[in-house]
C-alpha cells in the first residue's frame, strides 16, 4: 500500500489562494481575488462569446443593431 504525500498548501475553492492546511478553518476570501479567480474560470466562455459575438455582428440583424446604437448614442 501506497501512503500518498499530503501537501501543507492546498488552493482555496474560492478565490484560489493557496491556504496552509492549518489556516483553512481561518482564511477569509479577498473580494477581488474571489472575482478575479472567477473570471479566469470563465475565461473560455468569455473567450467564445467575443467570437460569436464578432460572427453576430456582421450579420444584417448585427449591422443594423450597431447602427441604430451608435444612432442613439448620437442623439443623447
Amino acid at each position: 500500500m501506497y501512503a500518498f504525500f499530503e501537501p501543507a498548501f492546498m488552493p482555496c475553492a474560492d478565490c484560489g489562494a493557496s491556504v496552509g492546511r492549518a489556516n483553512r478553518e481561518s482564511h477569509v476570501c479577498d473580494g477581488d481575488r474571489q472575482l478575479d479567480y472567477r473570471l479566469f474560470q470563465l475565461r473560455e466562455g468569455v473567450a467564445a462569446f467575443e467570437a460569436d459575438l464578432g460572427v453576430w455582428l456582421s450579420t444584417p440583424a448585427g449591422v443594423f443593431e450597431r447602427w441604430y446604437a451608435e444612432r442613439e448614442r448620437r442623439q443623447r
